[in-house]
Formats: structure tokens, C-alpha cells, sequence
């Protein structure tokens, strides 16, 4: 979660990424283990760049994201509770501050909610407040009272990745190609975001500044939660053609190897911050080797993006079997704070969803006292129900 983010501003200070569905951009005469028979059903319409020769087949979500929240007392509690009148989300258990990923996640919910006004307002608030960096990244970390108010001008990948998305899914649904076009040029922004590891394979960068090998001993670094999986196909849509910004089936993919080869201690769970220095993924030096507040999301993006990524649940779905979710020191298999927050618990319903078919709770859509990160984490494994698996509920 954001709170280990002060562990990467320290980094960098001592050494110096749905549509309808699953988009495969062609990679040569290769085929993806994702690939899908085409649909015809409501496919997007591609940039004019982006023809049939860059496109290769299309995985049909069961629903689309715009209404999946249809939850209006959630998402008016959500509202009352996390964001202001100007449209600033807050991290209520974080020191009252606002982040690229919370304004990322509650332009996402409010085109989910299909809340116009709502998407406006916190979109209005983070060009104000947040792009200030003049790179066309977020600075990730806004504070009240503080002079200035931006307390870290670094970016963070998956908050410009949660924007971008919301911005392409809102400039989709309402027609609105300003929307469009701010997506695509903050997916533009994001180029050097992306660097090879010593295989050759393409990986994203947690931020900016502090992470690469040329910044750090063990670097690269990443964070394996700021993949976020299920934009990939919304991303590629829109940053298509001979002139993409970025490889979304190669980052994809690497990022599914990565989580494979990232599962530490005798749960197989992947560490908060992962090293690529070496002959094989560590945990990075000068973070706490933890499975924790930010990875609780990789088992979201996984289920969310499709049911393809089973195998990789089932280190999650045994870690869970009869327990809610807890921070884990992966080297002592030592177990920290237990996650009780219903939004965490939500995540592991998903999993169970997701492996055996285990119906949702009824009490996920009703609204609570949760704090801003589980309450958000909540209502996004709702979405990923009613857009992937309805079944479940």
C-alpha cells in the first residue's frame, strides 16, 4: 500500500498499467496462450493506426466496465467518506494525504459507478494538484497543510497506469475524445517507465527516479502490485499501431514470469519489492521482506484480468484456505497484522470465486466504516465479479 512507498522515496534519496476484454497485440508469428476466437461483439474501435495487421484476437469480459459498480450506497459512501468536494481522494489511514493511485482508483470507480460529475471532479483535481512534474507523470504524493503540498514530486507507475485507464474507459463510454487523448498521452509518458532485466524481458519501473540498476546495487527494482493486469487490454486498444508506446503483451507476460519466479518463503508468496540484479528475483535491499499492503492487489489483478491466471492464485487460495489475509515476513514466515477489513476479505472471496466457484459474500456491496485502502480494494472485487465472473454472484 502507499505507506511502503516511504520505503522507495528513501531508496531513491540514497541512491540517487477494462475494455471488454483481453487484447493481444500481434507479436510476430508467435501466439499467446491468451489468444481467444475473435468476437465481434462490441469490439473497440482502434486508433487510426491500428489496424487488423496489429490486432490479434479479442477476450470477451462477460460485462463491461462502465455500470459493474451497481452499488450506489457503496459508492455514495465511498464518496461522502473518501472524497472531497474538489474531487481529492483521501487516504484516511494514511495521514489524511492523496495519491496518484487513489485519484487513479476513484476516476476508475466513478466510471464503473457511471458518475460523470464525480469522474470530473477528481480528474479536475489531479491535473491541478498532481501533474506538476511537466513530464506528463503524477507526482504521487499530495499532502494538506504542507508547503509545498507536494511532498514527493517522483511519480508511481501504477497510479499514471490506474489514470490512464480511467481516462480511456471514461473517454470510451462518454465519447468524449479529450478523455482519449489525456490517456494516451500519459501512456505515451510512461516509455522510459519501462527497462529490460538481464534477460532481455521488459519490466516496469516502480517510479521515475530511484530504481534502476544504474540508481541501485540490486537493481532494478519493482513492485509486482503495480502490474496492473486488467488495463492491459483498455491500454493497448488505445496505444496501438506501429507507433505504441509500449509492448503490452510482452510487459504482460513478463510480468506473469516474474510473479512465478517471485514466490518466496513456504507460502510461495511474492515480496512487496523485488530485486532483478542478480541470477534470480531477491527481495530488495532496504525494503521489508514482506508480502503485505501493496501485493494484497496482485492476487486481485490476477483473478480480474481472467480465469487463465488460476494457476498463479493457488499459492493466495492455500494461504487463505481457512484464515483472512495478513502481512507475512517472507524470509521468517513470521505473520504480521492480520487483514480483518472487509475490503482485504474481499480479495480472498475473490480468489475462492475464482478456484472453486465459491459465491461472493452478500454483505460486499453494502457500504461500512472501512478506511479508504480496504473500502477501495472493496469495491474494485466487486467490479472484477461483475465483469468476469458473474456466476459468483
Amino acid at each position: 500500500m502507499m505507506r511502503w512507498r516511504t520505503f522507495a522515496a528513501l531508496a531513491a534519496s540514497l541512491c540517487g498499467v477494462a475494455l471488454l476484454g483481453w487484447l493481444v497485440l500481434s507479436q510476430g508469428s508467435g501466439t499467446s496462450p491468451w489468444s481467444e476466437v475473435a468476437s465481434s461483439r462490441n469490439e473497440p474501435s482502434m486508433p487510426p493506426e491500428a489496424g487488423p495487421q496489429q490486432v490479434a484476437k479479442l477476450k470477451i469480459l462477460p460485462n463491461p466496465l462502465p455500470g459493474s459498480l451497481d452499488a450506489p450506497a457503496l459508492w455514495d459512501n465511498y464518496k461522502r467518506r473518501f472524497v472531497s468536494a474538489e474531487g481529492r481522494v483521501i487516504d484516511t489511514a494514511n495521514g489524511g494525504i492523496s495519491h496518484s493511485e487513489g485519484q487513479g482508483y476513484g476516476m476508475l470507480l466513478a466510471v464503473a459507478a457511471d458518475d460523470r460529475p464525480a469522474f470530473d471532479r477528481i480528474w479536475s483535481w489531479t491535473r491541478a494538484n498532481l501533474d506538476v512534474r511537466g513530464d506528463g507523470l503524477a507526482a504521487w504524493r499530495w499532502e494538506a497543510g504542507a508547503t509545498p503540498s507536494v511532498t514527493d514530486r517522483n511519480n508511481a507507475s501504477d497510479g499514471d497506469l490506474l489514470i490512464a485507464w480511467a481516462l480511456a474507459e471514461a473517454g470510451r463510454h462518454w465519447n468524449d475524445g479529450r478523455l482519449t487523448d489525456a490517456a494516451l498521452a500519459r501512456v505515451r509518458a510512461m516509455q522510459d517507465l519501462v527497462v529490460t532485466d538481464r534477460t532481455g524481458r521488459a519490466m516496469l519501473l516502480p517510479g521515475a527516479s530511484g530504481f534502476t540498476a544504474a540508481e541501485r546495487p540490486d537493481g532494478p527494482v519493482v513492485n509486482l502490485s503495480y502490474w496492473v493486469f486488467p488495463a492491459f487490454p483498455a491500454l493497448a486498444a488505445l496505444d496501438g499501431g506501429p507507433r505504441r508506446a509500449l509492448d503490452w503483451t510482452g510487459l504482460r507476460d513478463s510480468g506473469l514470469a516474474l510473479l512465478a519466479e517471485s514466490r518466496f518463503g513456504p507460502r510461495d508468496l511474492p515480496a512487496e519489492w523485488v530485486a532483478l540484479g542478480g541470477a534470480a528475483p531477491v527481495p530488495a535491499n532496504g525494503f521489508p521482506p514482506l508480502f503485505g499492503y501493496n501485493a494484497i492487489r496482485v492476487p486481485l489483478y490476477l483473478a480480474w484480468a481472467g480465469p487463465s491466471e488460476r494457476q498463479q492464485l493457488a499459492p493466495f487460495a492455500a494461504a487463505w484456505s481457512n484464515r483472512s489475509p495478513e502481512v507475512v515476513d517472507l524470509l521468517t514466515d513470521t505473520a504480521g497484522d492480520r487483514l480483518t477489513d472487509r475490503g482485504y476479505r474481499a480479495v480472498a472471496d475473490l480468489v475462492r470465486c475464482v478456484m472453486d466457484g465459491t459465491p461472493m459474500p452478500d454483505d460486499l456491496s453494502a457500504p461500512s466504516d472501512e478506511p479508504y485502502y480496504p473500502a477501495t480494494l472493496r469495491a474494485l472485487a466487486l467490479i472484477a465479479v461483475k465483469q468476469r465472473y458473474p456466476e459468483c454472484w
